[in-house]
C-alpha cells in the first residue's frame, strides 16, 4: 500500500476495503483464459453504490483505469486486469434489495450470483430463466455486461430481454438510473440496452432490477446419439415441429470422453460421433410425444440410439453431460471460438466451418459443443502439452480470421454471448461495419472521455488511459 495514489485512495474513500498481496493481485486480475499475466494496481472492493461513485471520481482526478469485475467467469478477456488498472470487484454488492409482486420483478446489487437470483425468484414462486453452468459463481453484473445466453435461450432470450432497469455508474461517477423497471417508456433514448453487452466500457452496473416470470410447466430431458455431424439440424427441425422445445444442446464424442474423464457417467454402451440434449415441456417422460418425436427421428437414420430422463436426478446427469464441458477442458487450455450464426444459416455455415477446422487443425484436438437451437456454437481447441502458449495461440488466431470471414460471408458473429474482450478484439471489424464501429467509439468517448473504463477491452480507446507508475 506504498503507492500514494492508493493512499489518496483511502482517504477519497473512507471503510474502502483494498487489497494489493501477490495472491490477491493474480486471483482477481485474471479470469477464465488465463492468457494474459495480471498485473493489477490494487483490487477494490466497495459495498455500496456511493463507494463506487466515489471510487471512479478517484480514478478520473489520478488518470488510473478501472476494470470492472464480476464472477471473472468470462472467456474473451473481459475481465483482465494486465496493466497497473484498479480492479473494481463487486463481490461485496451482493445483496437482494427488493422483490415486487405486482411488477414480478427482483431488485438485486450487481455482485449477486445468478443462482441467489434464480432461488430468489423461486422463493416467491416464480422463475428466472436465464441459465448456464457457471450459475454458482458468474455474477449478475458480468451477465448485463456480456449480455450472457446460456441453455434456454431458445424459449426465454437473452439477458438482455429480462433487464427492466438499471443503475450505471459513469466513468465521471454519475449514477444513471435507466429505465426504472417501466414496461413502456418511449422517452428517448434506452441507454439499459446500450449498457447491456457494452463489457463495463460505458459504465459500471451497480444494481439491476430484473423481470420475472411464472414457473415452466413440467419438463422431460432426452438425450440423443447421432450417427452424423449432417443430420443435427434435421432432428432439431422434427423436434422443434413435434414438441415445445425448451434447450437443444450439442456436443461431440470428444466432448462426451472429457467430461466423462472428470467424473460423468458414459450415457451409453456405445461410443457416438455426436450428441444431442433436449429439454421440453412434457407431462413426464412417458409423455407419448416423446417416443412419437424420437420414433420418427429413428426412422429417418438421423438417431442411433437415445434415453429419455425418467427423474430429476436422470436429467441431471445428463444436463452434467452438458454442462461439465467447459471445467472438463479447462485444464488443457483451449482456444476458444463463440460464434453465433442464424439459425437458418447454420446448416451451410456448420458444413463449411467443419472443413475449415478440419484441414486448419489436422493435428489438435479439436472439441464442439453448443446451443444450436439458437445459433451459437462453441468452438474448443486444445493446446498439445509440447507446444508453447504463445505459438499455440498465434497459430489459432491465424485460423480464427478465417473463421471470422466465413461468420461474415454467413453474417453471423465472432461472439455469441462472452463478449469481445481482448481475445476477439482483432476480428470485431467481421461483425460490425466501420460505421457501426464509429458510432461505438463516439459514444464511449462520450461516456468515458479519459478512456479510464475497461480500456483495451471491444476495441482500443483513442483516448490516453492509466500509466501504472505512481
Amino acid at each position: 500500500m506504498s503507492d500514494p495514489r492508493l493512499e489518496r485512495l483511502c482517504e477519497a474513500v473512507p471503510g474502502l476495503a483494498l487489497a494489493t498481496s501477490a495472491d490477491d493481485l493474480l486471483h482477481y486480475g485474471q479470469d477464465w483464459t488465463r492468457r494474459w499475466t495480471p498485473a493489477p494496481l490494487a483490487i477494490a472492493f466497495p459495498a455500496s453504490v456511493e463507494q463506487v461513485v466515489a471510487v471512479l471520481r478517484w480514478a478520473g482526478a489520478e488518470n488510473v483505469a478501472v476494470v470492472p469485475s464480476g464472477g471473472r467467469t468470462g472467456l474473451s478477456g473481459g475481465a483482465v486486469a494486465a496493466n497497473g488498472e484498479l480492479v473494481l470487484s463487486l463481490e461485496r454488492m451482493r445483496r437482494v434489495l427488493a422483490f415486487d409482486a405486482v411488477d414480478r420483478t427482483l431488485v438485486v446489487e450487481a455482485g449477486v450470483a445468478l443462482e441467489t437470483v434464480q432461488e430468489a425468484a423461486r422463493s416467491h414462486g416464480l422463475y428466472y430463466p436465464v441459465d448456464f453452468a457457471s450459475r454458482g459463481s458468474c455474477t449478475i453484473g458480468g451477465n448485463i455486461a456480456t449480455n450472457a445466453g446460456g441453455i434456454r435461450v431458445l424459449r426465454y432470450g437473452n439477458t438482455r430481454e429480462w433487464v427492466a432497469g438499471l443503475k450505471l455508474v459513469t466513468a465521471a461517477g454519475d449514477v444513471l438510473d435507466l429505465n426504472r423497471g417501466l414496461v413502456k417508456n418511449s422517452s428517448g433514448y434506452d441507454l439499459r440496452h446500450l449498457a447491456i453487452a457494452s463489457e463495463g466500457t460505458l459504465g459500471v452496473v451497480v444494481e439491476a432490477t430484473l423481470r420475472l416470470t411464472a414457473p415452466p410447466p413440467p419438463t422431460a430431458t432426452m438425450l440423443l446419439a447421432l450417427p452424423s455431424f449432417a443430420v443435427l439440424m434435421q432432428v432439431f427441425q422434427a423436434l422443434r415441429e413435434r414438441l415445445a422445445l425448451e434447450a437443444f444442446e450439442f456436443f461431440t464424442d470428444r466432448a462426451l470422453h472429457h467430461v466423462v474423464a472428470h467424473g460423468a457417467q458414459a450415457p451409453f454402451a456405445d461410443v457416438h460421433p455426436y450428441y444431442v440434449v433436449a429439454e421440453f415441456a412434457a407431462d413426464g417422460a412417458d409423455d407419448p410425444r416423446l417416443l412419437d418425436a424420437f420414433s420418427h427421428c429413428a426412422e429417418q437414420g438421423w438417431v442411433a440410439d437415445g434415453v429419455i430422463a425418467g427423474s430429476d436426478a436422470q436429467a441431471a446427469q445428463l444436463w452434467r453431460l452438458r454442462e461439465g464441458i467447459t471445467e472438463s477442458l479447462a485444464a488443457s487450455l483451449p482456444y476458444k471460438n463463440d460464434v453465433a450464426v442464424r439459425v437458418s444459416a447454420m446448416p451451410a455455415f456448420l458444413a463449411e466451418a467443419q472443413a475449415l477446422l478440419a484441414a486448419e487443425y489436422p493435428d489438435f484436438e479439436v472439441v464442439w459443443f453448443g446451443h444450436i437451437g439458437d445459433g451459437n456454437l462453441h468452438i474448443n481447441v486444445l493446446k498439445p502439452a509440447d507446444m508453447e502458449q504463445d505459438q499455440f495461440v498465434a497459430r489459432c488466431g491465424a485460423v480464427t480470421a478465417h473463421l471470422a470471414s466465413l461468420l461474415n460471408r454467413h453474417g453471423g458473429s465472432i461472439s455469441a454471448e462472452h463478449g469481445i474482450g481482448l481475445v476477439k478484439k482483432a476480428f470485431l471489424g467481421s461483425t460490425r461495419d466501420a460505421a457501426e464501429i464509429a458510432v461505438m467509439r463516439a459514444l464511449r468517448l462520450a461516456l468515458d472521455p479519459a478512456g479510464i473504463l475497461n480500456p483495451g477491452k471491444l476495441f482500443d480507446a483513442e483516448s490516453p488511459t492509466s500509466d501504472p507508475t505512481p
